[in-house]
């Protein structure tokens, strides 16, 4: 609780203010998944409640178009409400490709690797674990979910890196011209603007009946990364017969996060509840 007053004193309110320091759920875990002390790099989120915490887990990765990751908007308050609601939360700060495609795939795959091996530990289930993603983010989390079969990760492979589950938030899926979001486009492939390449990571001409289940959130009038790339992966998914589910925001635009404040419903209880149910 903060008190403010004014400066004579006159009159005082007092503002509740709802946040979710890292410290209440247990961050204190820096997981270094690479040779230094630099990325990648996770943080662990645990339940602070044992009565509430669920078996299931999930890896973040923020967005920031493949040039940053946008941890303090998107992957630190979203790792902190999947803890406060049970659910252990691994945010990745991946590498950034810098046209190498290679390394961020091969930082999720290793980190979902991770987290399988060590469930026990984390007191989840290896079979219960998830990846979300917000915007290039997306793009990473669903391109992990549709090319698991191909290993940019081989530290390990005797240990699966399909996530079980993915949840895309404002997500970047296609790079087709028509569709994708050119920035993000250029820092993932570089140079490599091949017809194969940019088919290859249009994730929605990727998917199978294999693919994971899916929670896909979007707002209508997003004018950084278009609906359509959010709406051409449902009708995927569900052509292969994969579960799927969207929550469509009339307004709310690109980046809003766990909190779209156009909305008087948030899509987060709406995920919680569809993670728990898997």
């Amino acid at each position: 609780m903060i008190t403010v007053s004014n400066i004579d004193g006159k009159k005082t309110f007092f503002l509740l203010l709802f946040v979710f320091p890292s410290s209440l759920f247990g961050q204190g875990n820096v997981i270094n998944l690479g040779k230094s002390d630099k990325r990648p790099l996770m943080f662990v989120y645990r339940p602070i409640h044992k009565m509430t915490a669920t078996l299931s887990a999930v890896i973040v990765c923020s967005g920031g178009s493949y040039r940053h990751t946008a941890d303090e908007v998107e992957g630190e308050p979203a790792a902190n409400l999947l803890a406060a609601n049970g659910i252990t939360a691994f945010l990745l700060d991946y590498r950034i490709p810098d046209g190498r495609d290679s390394m961020p795939l091969a930082d999720a795959q290793k980190a979902i690797r991770y987290v399988k091996e060590h469930a026990k530990e984390y007191h989840v289930r290896p079979d219960r674990i998830g990846i979300m993603g917000f915007s290039a983010g997306g793009h990473l989390a669903s391109s992990v979910g549709t090319h698991w079969r191909n290993s940019y990760d081989t530290s390990n492979t005797l240990i699966s890196d399909r996530p079980d589950f993915m949840v895309l938030v404002y997500p970047l899926i296609s790079f087709a011209d028509s569709l994708t979001h050119i920035l993000s486009r250029s820092n993932f492939l570089g140079n490599d603007l091949r017809s194969e390449s940019i088919r290859e990571f249009s994730n929605e001409l990727q998917v199978k009946d294999d693919t994971p289940p899916t929670f896909i959130v979007a707002a209508l009038d997003d004018d950084v990364v278009k609906v359509e790339n959010s709406l051409y992966f449902e009708a995927a998914l569900r052509q292969h017969h994969v579960p799927a589910e969207i929550f469509l925001y009339a307004k709310g635009g690109h980046g809003f996060g766990i909190y779209n404040e156009t909305a008087s419903v948030q899509w987060t209880d709406a995920c919680i509840n569809w993670i728990r149910k898997l």
